[in-house]
């Protein structure tokens, strides 16, 4: 206790000195205050300084303490202890409260004792704030430590927590790549799926093609065959046709009237054609077509038998009758020269010199013309000789292409074609031109052959001429479509006008006019052929047969005279107009009568072409026709025997009716 008294009366002594009176705060360090800012004297220390400095210095202090024993005091403290835990951190307020042990009392409170107090007191202070900076320094290091370790352990934490979170990742990486890869396997799975789906319908539709192409070859081949059969057909149809005509009938003598048939198998031969041209644009004729044809085919062999038939029976009825008028022919033969005689003797002086003055032969420039025309045509067939004769199949081939796609389109003309007409000449005129046409479901062009477009031309001239001698002759009506299409044709293309009038003169040599004279060494089956009869091995055709086909192409000729192509260009002249016609007419005129042949040439002519020529010629056509009524019509009636009358009838009823006779 005595030791605490004196430390408390050494502070006491301090706290009154004037330097006690000095105020300090612990928190001057943190403030940045001068803790010696308030002393205005200089310190001094004392002797002993020293020694206080060294047993009050802090590594003193902390090496005389141990964990878990008391701190003492050797030099200063008496008998008592001061215990302090090592578990509890000292604080610097704790060190500048606690007492201060002295070894010997303190010197007497005299002016040196102060300025020693004073200095004892800066050291404390000092002391004090160099253990209180020591502990702070600890403290900090146990806190930065201790920080250290917390910061190892945050990052540790998240060194931890970021392995997780990458785990988390990966995982769910794993499972998105797994549920990736499913969905891929699935998706591979569903194409696999829809490949084979689309591979089995790529077949399907494969066989399918492969079928509808095996169907359409099938199509075409069965068209094919049905287009040929019916090009067969058609052929067998115009040839029974031609069957049909009076000709053979005639020549048996028999007069049997086959209208009704002619007219049926033209109407059958136009149905056959309609069907055909139906298929001219490179369609194949159908099953019904082909049924239609077939039924038409069949219906003209039973017309044809129908009439053989009825020729048979018209023969065997001539035969019995033949022995009877043998008989009267003969007596009326025997008349007849009589009358012939008699009529030969009674001719008056007057009709003599009124006959002096006609010509029996045509004139030379028309005998001129009519040769050039007849050069034109055998040089054109010379032409195309090696096509006419072909060696070769192909060529034989392309013959009877070209000849077709030249004579079908004619043979479809008649009466009834209508506006027909345009198609046919639009075929003829490409065909002429060298531009490819469709004809029998084959493609065929005059280019094919380098003598093509002459061996077209000679057969399309041919058979319109041949339309004139056989329908023409049977239907007086078809002659101006027939006319009108060939004036066409004549007009764009003049070579083929030539052949036409070539083959017309050399048929018809009344159309020139030319009476071509007997030559010696021809003989008579010659000679009528030059004239115009036919020829053949049952002998020369009938009367009748001959003027119904010298009709025909005479009044094919008068319409092609008057007539021009509707849709030609009329500023260009007609290459073959009315002009010939009154040509034609003014030289038969000027000619001798044929018995029979003139009166049947003059009245079809001007059936057809006298109104045209009126209309043209007026007043002079009028007195051609007073001419004709009063000088050459009476020489018609002089050369015509009493059988022979019927032609001679027509003429004088056509005269009458217009007020000539």
């Amino acid at each position: 206790m005595g030791t605490e008294g004196l430390r408390w009366e050494t502070l006491e002594a301090l706290k009154n000195s004037p330097k006690g009176k000095l105020k300090y705060s612990p928190d001057w360090i943190e403030k940045g205050e001068d803790i010696l800012a308030g002393c205005k004297e200089v310190t001094s220390l004392s002797p002993i300084s020293g020694a206080i400095l060294k047993r009050l210095s802090p590594r003193h202090l902390l090496k005389n303490c141990s964990l878990g024993s008391p701190i003492r005091d050797t030099s200063l403290a008496t008998s008592e202890d001061v215990p302090v835990s090592s578990s509890v951190p000292i604080s610097p307020h704790h060190i500048l409260t606690s007492p201060i042990s002295q070894s010997t009392s303190l010197p007497p409170a005299t002016t040196d004792n102060d300025d020693m107090v004073r200095s004892f007191s800066c050291l404390i202070y000092f002391a004090e704030l160099s253990l209180r900076q020591e502990l702070q320094d600890r403290l900090v290091a146990t806190v930065a430590s201790r920080e250290l370790e917390q910061l190892k352990r945050f990052e540790e934490f998240m060194e931890l927590k970021q392995r997780q979170e990458y785990q988390t990742m990966r995982d769910m990486m794993e499972k998105e790549t797994q549920e990736s890869l499913g969905r891929q396997e699935k998706l591979k799975e569903e194409h696999r799926h829809r490949m084979k789906i689309l591979n089995l319908r790529l077949r399907e539709a494969e066989q399918q093609r492969l079928r509808e192409a095996e169907l359409e070859k099938q199509r075409l081949v069965e068209g094919r065959e049905r287009l040929r059969a019916l090009n067969a057909i058609q052929e067998e149809v115009l040839q029974l046709n031609q069957l049909l005509e009076p000709s053979s009938a005639t020549q048996t003598g028999l007069t049997l009237d086959h209208t009704s048939y002619i007219t049926r198998g033209n109407q059958l031969c136009s149905q056959v054609s309609e069907v055909v041209r139906t298929t001219a644009e490179g369609q194949f004729p159908s099953v019904e077509d082909m049924t239609v044809a077939e039924r038409a085919l069949q219906e003209m062999r039973s017309l044809l038998r129908a009439m053989q038939e009825e020729m048979a029976q018209a023969q065997e009825r001539k035969k019995k009758e033949q022995e009877e008028e043998e008989e009267r022919k003969k007596q009326a033969d025997l008349k007849a020269l009589q009358e012939e005689q008699k009529k030969n003797a009674a001719l008056s002086a007057k009709e003599k010199a009124r006959k002096q003055g006609l010509q029996t032969r045509a004139e030379d420039s028309t005998l001129k013309w009519y040769k050039e025309l007849q050069d034109v045509a055998s040089q054109c067939a010379q032409a195309f000789e090696d096509l006419n004769n072909p060696k070769d199949m192909q060529t034989k081939k392309l013959k009877m292409e070209l000849q077709k796609a030249a004579t079908i389109p004619v043979s479809q003309i008649s009466s009834i074609s209508g506006s027909q007409l345009k198609e046919i000449f639009d075929k003829i005129d490409k065909l002429l031109s060298g531009r490819q046409i469709v004809s029998g479901g084959k493609s065929v062009s005059t280019s094919q052959h380098p003598h093509g477009l002459e061996f077209v031309s000679y057969k399309l001239a041919e058979k319109f001429v041949k339309q004139g001698e056989e329908e023409v002759a049977s239907h007086h009506e078809a002659a101006f479509p027939i006319a009108v299409v060939a004036s066409g044709v004549w007009e764009l293309h003049p070579k083929v006008g030539d052949l036409i009038l070539a083959h017309l003169h050399k048929k018809c040599p009344y159309a020139v006019p030319h009476y071509p004279p007997m030559k010696d060494g021809t003989t008579m089956e010659e000679y009528q052929k030059i004239l115009g009869y036919r020829v053949d091995d049952s002998g020369v055709e009938g009367q009748d047969s001959f003027l119904k086909r010298m009709s025909g192409m005479i009044r094919l000729y008068a319409a092609i005279i008057q007539l021009r192509w509707p849709h030609s260009n009329k500023q260009v002249p007609d290459p073959h107009g009315l002009n010939h016609g009154w040509r034609w007419l003014a030289q038969m005129l000027n000619m001798e009568p044929l018995a029979d042949v003139t009166a049947t040439l003059l009245f079809d002519f001007l059936e057809v072409c006298g109104n045209a020529l009126l209309k043209q010629y007026q007043a002079q056509f009028w007195k051609l026709m007073l001419l004709i009524r009063d000088e050459y019509f009476p020489r018609i009636e002089a050369v015509t025997s009493t059988g022979q009358m019927g032609s001679v009838t027509r003429l004088k009823q056509f005269l009458e009716v217009r007020n000539l006779l």
